[in-house]
């Protein structure tokens, strides 16, 4: 197993599709894995530190894990078939190890939540692992859209996908649809600014 850690979430402008990106800790080797709205939201509070009013779901899970007298020893990314994801949260119940089967963002989302180590099964880094050389981090970085929270950028243009613009619908324009818009400019034209009324 590979130590990595929640290096962003990438943000695709065209598809709104998120990504969270596991990079090797000792490495410039990233993990892309893409994830949902909700679960982005998720892992992306938790790095940012905030604290929600009320549990969430990922809060709730920590809580009961809590409640229980477990704590999670660690995430696990651990295969990939068929370009899905999975992942293990291991947790030690009372000296009782349990490994509990989830989907890498809500483990992910957990492991933030209570600053438990996140590992990468060696054979799924080298199956889908990808190295940014400094070109390509300097680019990501450029590429970075300022009023975005600081958890989120820009994919880089090799994620970016084309997307067919939808034409927008043309409509009829005849002297009836115009006819108000004329009376209003007439009535304009007729009356006097109020400052050269006497």
């Amino acid at each position: 197993m590979i130590r990595v850690t929640v290096d962003s979430i990438r943000v695709n402008l065209l598809s709104q599709q998120r990504m969270v990106m596991l990079r090797e800790v000792d490495n410039r080797r990233y993990l892309p894995i893409w994830i949902g709205a909700f679960e982005a939201e998720a892992i992306g509070t938790a790095m940012q530190g905030h604290e929600p009013p009320r549990p969430l779901t990922h809060d709730l899970l920590r809580n009961v894990i809590t409640e229980l007298g477990g704590t999670v020893q660690y995430i696990a990314v651990t295969q990939l078939q068929d370009t899905t994801y999975y992942a293990r949260i291991v947790v030690d119940v009372r000296g009782v190890r349990r490994e509990i089967d989830a989907r890498p963002s809500d483990a992910i989302a957990l492991g933030l939540r209570v600053d438990a180590p996140i590992y990468v099964a060696e054979q799924v880094l080298d199956q889908a692992g990808v190295t940014l050389s400094d070109d390509d981090e300097e680019e990501e970085e450029e590429e970075a859209e300022p009023d975005l929270p600081s958890a989120l950028s820009l994919p880089s243009s090799r994620e970016r996908r084309p997307e067919r613009r939808e034409e927008p619908e043309e409509q009829d324009i005849n002297e009836d649809n115009l006819s108000v818009f004329r009376d209003f400019i007439n009535s304009l034209e007729q009356k006097k600014p109020p400052e050269e009324e006497q």
